[in-house]
């Protein structure tokens, strides 16, 4: 169903209100820096006698002219807050997905040490929840239920951010009773935190690359991940997103098309209990590929053809998905 347009301008407004505030909130001073991989800017600062660079995202003509209104759009921290809870309130009566207290704690807690600044990117169900606002539609509720929270980054962003969380979250999980869940690593390095009394879990996930390796380093989180196969198709080129909890969180999210696309490919990939999630991986795809679809057809068919040339495993895994939903296909057929 298709939300009102009064709601859907709301949820952009509270989205360009927190981005703008996003880069106010790195304080400092901003500029541009030159690596090897690219451009990207960082804002300084003084802390003591010493300079610090934090990282504020890649080089774009949005980034540019978003640091360009900092000034003008700066607002004290209370106006900030209340202007935005009205907007939440508001998108919340309308019907829109919230975040439950438990799981708004964490990521607020993540967003605030500069995770999602880092390159952490908010996948599985808890993504799915936000494109509802996203797209403009009202999802099932009963696709968007879950309590763990999965983020997932790429290893070499280490080669250019040149930045970390602060505090860490080692001490930022530790005060939310958050601790390292016994895993199958040899060296015991954990990839997921759990509650001490149960409920939420978090999981740290880095595409598969050309090392092979089932752990790996995220340097910029200062935290292990488990790698899995086809995760840097998902999390190329993430969007920002705004969860709602009390005033909102700002993270980031794989893009519609790319996440509908990733459920028909990881559907295939399930085995032991995790067979059961494959109706709802499903599910999730069909109603993502509907929307967009109507709304956005060619950027369906640029993420489902870039998938099919990424090579026979990808294509197999899709076709198998497919032929368990012959209405996906014809769908697709329509986008492509």
């Amino acid at each position: 169903m298709h939300l009102p347009l009064t709601v859907h301008a709301a949820y952009q407004d509270l989205l360009e209100a927190h981005r703008m505030r996003s880069v106010s909130d790195v304080g400092g001073t901003p500029f541009l820096k030159e690596l090897p991989q690219g451009k990207y800017w960082y804002a300084r600062q003084k802390i003591g006698d010493k300079p610090v660079d934090r990282y504020i995202g890649p080089d774009s003509e949005d980034l540019r002219e978003r640091i360009a209104r900092m000034k003008e759009a700066v607002q004290d921290e209370k106006s900030f807050e209340r202007s935005c809870a009205i907007l939440v309130a508001q998108l919340r009566a309308a019907g829109l997905a919230t975040v439950d207290r438990q799981t708004g704690s964490i990521l607020n807690a993540m967003a605030r040490v500069g995770v999602f600044r880092l390159g952490g990117t908010l996948v599985g169900t808890h993504a799915f929840r936000l494109y509802g606002a996203e797209l403009g539609f009202a999802l099932s509720g009963a696709l968007a239920v879950t309590q763990d929270v999965d983020i997932a980054a790429f290893e070499n962003l280490k080669l250019a951010i040149e930045d970390h969380v602060d505090p860490s979250l080692a001490e930022t999980f530790k005060s939310l009773s958050l601790e390292p869940a016994p895993g199958l690593d040899a060296k015991g390095r954990a990839t997921r935190w759990r509650l001490r009394d149960g409920g939420a879990m978090v999981d740290f996930l880095a595409p598969r690359m050309q090392s092979k390796s089932e752990i790996v380093r995220l340097e910029p989180l200062n935290v292990y991940a488990q790698t899995l196969p086809f995760l840097n198709f998902l999390i190329a080129d993430p969007i920002p997103a705004v969860a709602l909890y009390r005033s909102g969180i700002l993270v980031q999210i794989p893009k519609p098309e790319r996440y509908a696309v990733h459920k028909l490919i990881v559907a295939q990939r399930r085995s032991g209990p995790g067979l059961a999630k494959i109706p709802k991986d499903l599910a999730q795809a069909e109603t993502l590929i509907r929307i967009l679809i109507e709304d956005r057809p060619q950027e369906l068919a640029i993420a489902y053809e870039t998938a099919l040339g990424n090579g026979a495993k990808w294509r197999d895994a899709i076709d198998a998905s497919l032929k368990q939903r012959p209405a996906i296909r014809l769908l697709l057929s329509e986008a492509t």
